[in-house]
């Protein structure tokens, strides 16, 4: 658009306005802005009052609402306030863009049962894989093929979850057995963990700026107990007990507490030094399948940031430096160390928590059946959920306000996964299928077919660039673009 043919028109109204970041910092002084300035142009300003180097893409928002056109557009008939200074909210946007993938590039055989469970390493170097067979599985990358087989398990691998520093992966199983092995060396480390008396569905490593060391885990199953195990030592430190039912999901989160979602219709928040019970948050009408923490995305690559330049990757002995950014990412995401999270169920619903106070913040409707899966999105902004009712429900996350459904699958969808600069959302469903969908259209961006059999498990790595699935027909799948 020519600024200078608007220039002749006299009628184009000019307003106060002024930057102010999403935290509340003010970017500068209050400008005259005309009211037709678009997106581009307060990208070109905003980028100049910030004094950047490099342009950086912003989103930016006037009272909730998204400027996707121009201010005047964006404000509507609103009356314009000319007495006030009209606050423009900016966010940047992620600089790397994740591709929509849009092809198979392997279909690796292997496991002789279903693959229950798959996850890449926070290096996005490694890609783990635990099946019924009993064994887990360790794929290579960069040539796509299968890398080692893990045996050792005497039932259904059900569970798989790599350490922050992407050197350990565990997995456990339907007999309640952990086992924590060498990605390197498809090796076992140590001895195998003993202690739960049944299934063993749920695993989540001690973050890594808690502790670079990588050496405790917890794990919650059947036996309605949570353990936390010393990885290096081979032994239980901690038993909580507490819960009345199974136990769905263990988060630990980054300012030492454990979350555990249960089949007896609650969560609860534990201490992990001491296995203390803080809070009992209640409200689910029925079981509580899965918990997701606003912080879960960072937790996860630790030091591992995808945008990080390649070149620059650490070398494994410079843990100090390592934890420090590990540290300062959690930090960005939850600076009072007040974890935000999300919690689904068999009741149709999920509700937001803050592990600050014990009443829910809000209780999110719509799904028709059964929530089975939640997640955060790796930019903390927004929620998607996975339900029995064929669709995937997109939310608000700072209040739980409803945006969209993306239907297109015509069975249920079990399992959900983010691109790691939230602009897309991938699904696997009991339909064979998996589904890529936009945020920003609010539509589905790419179809996926080619399982032969209900999937089970996704998983897009955490640098964007590629996606991994796995299910009934025992075939794993890697897609990129």
């Amino acid at each position: 658009m020519d600024i200078d043919g608007e220039e002749e028109t006299p009628q184009t109204h000019t307003i106060q306005a002024r930057f102010v970041s999403d935290v509340g910092v003010e970017a500068g002084p209050p400008l005259d802005l005309p009211v037709n300035v678009t997106k581009q142009q307060l990208e070109l300003i905003l980028n100049a009052l910030l004094k950047n180097e490099e342009q950086t893409p912003y989103l930016f928002f006037i009272n909730d609402d998204e400027v996707r056109d121009s201010i005047q557009q964006t404000l509507g008939t609103k009356q314009l306030d000319v007495e006030n200074v009209l606050d423009i909210v900016y966010q940047p946007q992620a600089v790397f863009r994740v591709r929509p993938v849009t092809r198979c590039t392997s279909s690796m055989p292997g496991h002789a049962e279903a693959i229950v469970s798959l996850s890449f390493s926070p290096n996005s170097l490694h890609l783990a894989s635990g099946s019924g067979d009993t064994t887990l599985r360790l794929w290579d990358l960069t040539t796509e093929t299968p890398h080692f087989t893990c045996t050792g398990h005497r039932n259904w691998v059900l569970s798989v979850a790599w350490s922050p520093d992407s050197l350990k992966v565990a997995s456990a199983d339907k007999a309640g057995e952990i086992r924590v092995w060498c990605p390197d060396t498809g090796k076992l480390l140590g001895r195998p963990l003993v202690g739960h008396k049944k299934w063993v569905s749920c695993l989540s490593w001690e973050p890594y700026h808690k502790n670079p060391e990588c050496r405790y885990l917890a794990s919650a199953g059947n036996d309605n107990d949570v353990r936390i195990w010393d990885v290096v030592l081979g032994t239980c430190t901690k038993t909580i007990a507490g819960h009345t039912a199974p136990v769905t999901a263990v988060r630990w989160g980054g300012s030492g507490l454990l979350y555990t979602s249960s089949r007896d219709r609650t969560i609860k928040m534990w201490r992990a030094e001491d296995g203390v019970l803080c809070k009992t948050f209640t409200g689910h009408a029925h079981w509580v399948n899965n918990l997701a923490l606003n912080t879960d995305y960072v937790l996860r690559t630790g030091p591992f940031h995808p945008v990080m330049d390649r070149s620059k990757s650490y070398s494994m002995s410079d843990k100090t430096e390592m934890q420090k950014s590990a540290l300062e990412r959690y930090e960005k995401v939850c600076p009072d160390g007040v974890e935000s999270f999300v919690s689904c169920s068999d009741d149709f619903t999920l509700y937001l928590w803050k592990s600050s106070q014990k009443q829910f913040i809000t209780r999110m409707t719509g799904h028709q059946n059964v929530v089975n899966d939640v997640k955060y999105s790796p930019d903390v902004k927004l929620i998607a959920s996975a339900s029995f009712d064929k669709s995937v429900r997109l939310w608000r996350a700072g209040d739980g306000a409803f945006i969209c459904a993306f239907r297109g699958h015509v069975q249920a969808v079990y399992t959900v996964a983010w691109s790691a600069d939230s602009r897309l959302i991938l699904s696997g469903s009991k339909d064979s299928t998996l589904k890529v969908w936009s945020v920003k259209e609010r539509k589905l961006a790419q179809e996926l077919p080619g399982h032969a059999d209900e999937v089970f498990g996704v998983d897009w790595a955490p640098d964007g660039s590629r996606v991994a699935s796995g299910g009934k027909d025992k075939v794993l799948k890697l897609w990129t673009y």
